[in-house]
């Protein structure tokens, strides 16, 4: 795959091949176009070249495919069908088969608008190819350059006190056209460069809401950029990559190879500029922790979190040691939210209730109920009961049940006080506990039960038999399963 962060060879402009007075070469045919580029050379004596050509070629031939006596019909399919190829030039060698080029060629280049361009009896084809890949790399170097330095100044801009607004204004003139930043509500907070007209503005706009987040649909569902042309502009939309909706619109005149890299220079920049500690929501969760360490009550700050009803997610990797902060890190910006802990093996992540929380390769999760700030505690273990039952049932993705259950008819004081009556003689013994729950929720497997506990299934047997002793209880007693599965939920 080409490295998105180098610029594409340039074609090189017909006019400049044509320039080289060490080809003797001449267009004696088709538009005097400067806008006319080569993208590379073919040489083809085939009578019907389209099948070989991939477009933008300059096709080099001698002639040899034409039959004795071709008159206008012949050349007139074998110049449109190049045409049709994509072909960007017609260069026809004189000499040996041909004393000058055809008549009958030239007018169907002529009529066909293929540029035609006579080829001296000294200068052959691969001189010819040979001063193109010359010219191209002369024309890439001169790129690279100019991408190398595009990037030097942007990264000065970003250091500068009044850095969005002097990356915009460089990012302007490199492009010699317009950048403007919009914010997560299409509004436009930032703009440098030559204002275009109403219908370019526009149509700007609108494109950027092409490629902005949602937030409640997958992070893959919308496109990280795209491109259009109004009235003859070329506009481009970058999305930024912080996730908050920010997005990088550029209006140009014209586009050249390297533009599309200074571009995502300028997104990268951007996006680490307008990042989520320099949003409102970053700025309210920095004043939430401080105020957590000064000794305010979690209620009392968690309005600054924004938004009423959050989700627990727990992840952890598959097949891989325990998560470290960078793999957790990204688990939190796949999902949407900077809120991330790792707890050993496992990440658990803070998402606002709006997200939607979908599938991540290389990770299994656990999700809790929507809940507000208080009951955020009960969605963790939700959570981590969901991870578990994910990982035993091989499931990448399982989320807790909200709807009300048979719990809910019986008044929480009575059911606590039940629930630790019923488990008071294991409760001394977390593991336990631990195994007959998970037991209970995987349906008495031994092996699920193993996987999700990371034990021998053996271990499994030994404890349930010791719980099964200590309670005094049938286990294989449907109705002393679900009583004590009652009393599991209230722990």
């Amino acid at each position: 795959m080409p490295d998105p962060t180098v610029p594409p060879t340039p074609p090189v402009p017909l006019d400049a091949l044509l320039a080289r007075a060490d080809l003797g070469l001449r267009r004696i045919a088709g538009p005097a176009d400067p806008a006319v580029v080569v993208h590379w050379a073919h040489t083809s004596e085939m009578a019907d070249p389209y099948p070989y050509l991939l477009g933008g070629e300059l096709l080099l031939s001698a002639g040899v495919h034409v039959p004795d006596g071709a008159g206008a019909g012949y050349f007139d399919a074998y110049v449109s069908r190049i045409v049709a190829a994509g072909g960007a030039a017609l260069g026809f060698g004189v000499a040996p088969v041909h004393d000058t080029v055809p008549g009958a060629l030239v007018e169907a280049c002529e009529m066909h608008g293929l540029p035609l361009v006579e080829v001296p009896p000294r200068t052959t084809f691969s001189a010819v190819a040979r001063a193109l890949w010359q010219l191209m790399a002369q024309a890439r170097t001169t790129e690279l350059r100019r991408v190398t330095e595009a990037q030097q100044s942007l990264a000065t801009a970003a250091a500068r006190p009044d850095p969005v607004r002097s990356v915009l204004q460089q990012l302007a003139r490199r492009l010699g056209g317009r950048a403007v930043l919009y914010g997560p509500e299409g509004t436009r907070l930032a703009g440098a460069g030559p204002e275009p007209g109403e219908e370019v503005r526009t149509a700007l706009a609108k494109l950027a809401e092409v490629v902005r987040p949602s937030g409640r649909e997958p992070s893959d569902a919308r496109p990280s950029s795209a491109s259009d042309t109004v009235a003859g502009v070329r506009l481009v939309a970058h999305a930024l990559g912080n996730g908050e909706g920010f997005v990088l619109g550029t209006a140009a005149p014209q586009r050249d190879a390297g533009d599309h890299t200074i571009a995502s220079v300028a997104a990268v920049l951007l996006s680490l500029l307008t990042g989520e500690r320099h949003s409102g929501s970053g700025a309210g969760r920095s004043f939430a922790l401080v105020r957590l360490l000064l000794g305010a009550a979690p209620a009392q700050v968690a309005p600054l979190l924004g938004g009423d009803l959050w989700r627990v997610v727990h992840g952890r990797p598959d097949g891989r040691a325990a998560p470290d902060p960078v793999a957790a890190s990204a688990l939190g910006a796949a999902l949407g939210s900077s809120l991330v802990d790792v707890a050993g093996e496992v990440v658990r992540v803070l998402v606002p209730d709006g997200r939607v929380v979908e599938r991540v390769p290389g990770w299994t999760l656990g999700v809790s109920a929507a809940a507000a700030p208080p009951d955020w505690p009960a969605a963790d273990t939700q959570a981590a009961r969901a991870l578990a039952r994910a990982r035993a049932t091989r499931a990448p993705l399982l989320r807790h049940g909200d709807r009300p259950a048979l719990t809910d008819l019986v008044p929480e004081s009575d059911a606590d006080a039940h629930a630790r009556a019923l488990l008071a003689p294991i409760t001394r013994a977390p593991a336990l506990v631990d195994t007959l729950r998970t037991w209970l929720s995987l349906h008495g497997s031994w092996d699920r039960t193993a996987v999700a506990l990371d034990v021998h299934r053996n271990t499994v047997r030994q404890r349930i038999a010791r719980c099964a002793t200590l309670l005094d209880a049938d286990l294989d007693d449907p109705d002393v399963r679900m009583e004590l599965w009652f009393a599991l939920r209230r722990t």
